[in-house]
């Protein structure tokens, strides 16, 4: 019987490629974006269901589930993969843009999963891969809304593995670094440091070095690493994708607090 795997922000991007990528492995793939009616591409495939899923929208969150388990009998992989990014000075951000930051990067993964664990635990088996980042492990300047996330995320992935493993659930996390995505474009929301001049020379610094950033074009790496937590069956945790996301790490690993935060601001405000 073929294997379902559950991709949220399919639409674009690394949960777009990996969708197309399980296509290819012969899996059954529930596609899930905001604007389904806007798709072109994966309405093609066969075995692809391509629903509307909005994180923030427990409603739709349940109904696609219902749908897909419906179509395909149940769900064997979640990808939490919907996210975007909010960078500026914290003392900037609204109420709003605090909010929905964490309503996407976070609640909406909880709620989600939470919406595919009663058909992994019937079942007794299923894996569940947060697409977290880099930035849950090391942290950039002016970042600080979305490395809570993200930090939050990988706290949160590794604790449950103590909840969910003995009922044959496995958690992992794939942490990609910077990569050539639409994560930079429609997926930021970049409100600065609005009228708080003090920020300004600073971030106005960190979005230049930003604007240059070696970001890889191969998104299909982040779509490989994903598929290979889905199918090593192993306890493996975490894995690390990019050349970037290996050296930061390795470096962080290395160097204590201060050491590791005058090498960041050395790279990235200055």
């Amino acid at each position: 019987m073929k294997k379902t795997v559950l991709i949220t922000g399919a639409s674009s991007g690394f949960g777009r490629m990996a969708a197309k990528l399980f296509h290819t492995k012969d899996w059954n793939v529930i596609a899930t974006m905001r604007s389904p009616e806007k798709e072109v591409e994966l309405t093609t495939l066969s075995n692809v269901f391509i629903s509307k899923l909005d994180v923030t929208d427990k409603l739709s969150i349940q109904n696609t589930v219902a749908a897909g388990i419906e179509k395909f009998g149940k769900i064997d992989v979640l990808v939490n993969n919907a996210g975007y990014g909010a960078l500026g000075a914290l003392e900037a951000a609204t109420e709003e843009q605090v909010k929905q930051q964490f309503d996407v990067n976070l609640f909406g993964l909880i709620e989600v999963t939470k919406a595919v664990l009663p058909g992994m635990r019937q079942q007794k088996s299923g894996i569940i891969i947060n697409v977290s980042s880099v930035g849950g492990r090391i942290t950039f300047p002016f970042c600080s809304l979305y490395h809570a996330t993200k930090f939050a995320v990988e706290g949160l992935t590794e604790s449950l593995q103590y909840e969910l493993n003995p009922l044959g659930i496995r958690l992992k996390i794939v942490e990609p670094g910077g990569y050539k995505t639409e994560f930079a474009g429609r997926s930021m929301n970049l409100f600065g440091a609005n009228d708080l001049n003090d920020y300004k020379p600073a971030f106005d610094n960190f979005i230049a070095m930003l604007d240059n950033w070696p970001m890889s074009e191969n998104i299909g790496e982040v779509a490989d690493a994903i598929y290979e937590a889905a199918t090593d069956g192993t306890e493996k945790l975490r894995y690390p994708v990019g050349h970037d996301a290996a050296q930061l790490i390795e470096a962080r690993q290395q160097m204590d607090d201060v050491d590791f935060k005058k090498m960041m601001t050395a790279q990235t405000v200055i």
